[in-house]
C-alpha cells in the first residue's frame, strides 16, 4: 500500500504545487506584460497569460469543442491513473513509474483549469456557450529567447506576433520532464526481452 501512496503522492504534490502557483500568479500579478517580472535578466521572467488548453491554440469546429476536448482528456486521466496503478503492481522500474506519476499530475493539473477556472476566475472566452469545462490555463513561466512578427511566408504562424518559447506552467513543466526522461532512458525502461538459445545437453542429444 505504501508505493501505491508515494507514487500518487507525487501526483497530488504536482497538483497542489501548480494550482497554488498558479492562484498565486492569478490574485498578485498583472496579466500580460504590464505585470511581467524579471527573474533572470531579459531572458526568463514571470508573465502571467491564459491559453485555451489546446495545443498550438488550435481549436475544434465547434461551440462545444472545447467541451468535448475536455470531456475526453478527463476520461484520458482516469486511463492514465489506472496505468499507473497497474505498473505500480507490477513493480517496474521506479523511475518509470515516477515520470508517469509526473505526466499523470500535469495532466490534471491543467485540466482543473479547463473545467472550474471559468467559473472560479471567470476567465471562459466571451463566446463560450457555459464556463464549466470552458476555463483557460494559467501560463507564468517565460523564458524569452526572442519575440516579434513572423514573416508571412512562414507556414501556420507566418504574419503573426509570437514568441519562440512558450509560456508554461507547473503542470507543463511536470509533463514535459516525465516525457523527457523515458524518451532518454526508454531502453533502460523497456529492455528487449531476447530468449537466451541454450545449447541441448548431453542428456537431451540422447
Amino acid at each position: 500500500m505504501n508505493k501505491y501512496i508515494n507514487y500518487f503522492g507525487i501526483t497530488l504534490l504536482v497538483i497542489i504545487l501548480d494550482q497554488v502557483v498558479k492562484m498565486v500568479v492569478h490574485f498578485q500579478m498583472d496579466f500580460g506584460t504590464p505585470g511581467q517580472i524579471q527573474i533572470f535578466g531579459d531572458w526568463f521572467k514571470l508573465h502571467y497569460t491564459t491559453n485555451p488548453g489546446m495545443a498550438f491554440g488550435m481549436e475544434l469546429g465547434s461551440e462545444y469543442g472545447k467541451m468535448i476536448l475536455t470531456s475526453f482528456r478527463l476520461v484520458a486521466m482516469v486511463g492514465i491513473g489506472y496505468y499507473l496503478a497497474h505498473i505500480i503492481k507490477k513493480e517496474q522500474h521506479p523511475i518509470y513509474i515516477l515520470c508517469i506519476s509526473l505526466i499523470l499530475g500535469g495532466a490534471i493539473g491543467n485540466l482543473v483549469d479547463s473545467i472550474f477556472y471559468g467559473v472560479w476566475l471567470d476567465n471562459a472566452p466571451y463566446n463560450a456557450p457555459t464556463p464549466w469545462f470552458h476555463g483557460q490555463v494559467v501560463d507564468m513561466f517565460y523564458f524569452d529567447i526572442w519575440e516579434g512578427y513572423v514573416p508571412e511566408w512562414i507556414p501556420l504562424w507566418g504574419g503573426s506576433y509570437t514568441a519562440l518559447w512558450p509560456i508554461f506552467n507547473v503542470a507543463d513543466a511536470a509533463i514535459f520532464i516525465g516525457v523527457l526522461i523515458i524518451l532518454i532512458f526508454q531502453n533502460r525502461f523497456f529492455p528487449d526481452k531476447k530468449e537466451e538459445i541454450k545449447s541441448p545437453s548431453p542428456e537431451q542429444n540422447d
